[in-house]
Formats: C-alpha cells, structure tokens, sequence
C-alpha cells in the first residue's frame, strides 16, 4: 500500500537502518530509541493485526524477535527486555509492529514512552552504530 507508513518503512522506501530481514519481515531501529537497540519489526506485506498473519509471517516475526533480543542482550545488556505490540485503536502506526526494547531499572521510563510523555534523550551512540553492531551480532547467530 503505497499511503500506509509501515508498508514504506518495512519495504524500505523511506529511510530506516535495517538490522535484519527476510522474505516477510524488516527489523530496523527505532527512530526514537527508549535504550540503543530499541527494534521495531514489520511484517514486509501489508497487514493491521496479529490475527491477520500467515503461519510463515508468524514464524517469521517470532524468529526476529528472538534474534533481536539475543543481540540486545548480549551487546546492550540490559535488566531486561519488553517485547510488545499493540493492536486496534493502540496502533498509532495502522501497520503492524512489534517492538523489542531493553530497560534499564536506573533509567526506565517506559511507561511515558507508551502515553508520549517521554522526554527524547540522547544516547551515547547513532544509530549507525547501533545498526552495524547489532548487523554483525545476528549475522554470527545465523552462521
């Protein structure tokens, strides 16, 4: 769907820094990272909610979030990691979207992140940076 947002994005029309995909998902780095390493995964064809997902897309987009978790951990090590996604009127993006994010106890502010109240902070890293670590962490994972 050429107007949808996430279409773009997992199709890689607009700029994202991609980490991983596959023939039906992208995983690239949140724009606006709660921690470095904050993923979003997209199923690569257009669909809303999770109901709508073939068996492959579902395999698909559970397989990447294991791999993102296992790079977030092992790179950014957090206290721990929320895999999330939200559907129906929750879905702000009207494409559907999981997030993999780390937390940190001394500096987590998650719940502001999901009622938009976070302040942007900035991280001692780009996400260039992160991409390319995060790259290289899951192509040894796949190898």
């Amino acid at each position: 769907m050429e107007n949808c947002l996430g279409c773009r994005l997992a199709n890689e029309k607009e700029r994202v820094f991609i980490i991983y995909e596959n023939d039906h998902v992208a995983c690239f780095l949140d724009h606006v990272p709660h921690h470095p390493g904050h993923t979003l995964i997209l199923p690569k064809r257009h669909t809303v909610e999770v109901t709508e997902f073939s068996e492959e897309e579902s395999l698909s987009i559970m397989k990447a979030s294991q791999l993102v978790a296992q790079a977030v951990q092992a790179l950014y090590e957090p206290n721990g990691i929320t895999v999330c996604q939200n559907g129906g009127i929750y879905n702000e993006l009207t494409h559907y979207h999981m997030h993999v994010i780390p937390r940190n106890e001394e500096a987590d502010r998650f719940g502001e992140l999901f009622y938009g109240k976070a302040e942007v902070e900035q991280h001692s890293e780009s996400l260039e940076e992160t991409q390319e670590k995060m790259i290289a962490y899951i192509n040894r994972l796949l190898e």
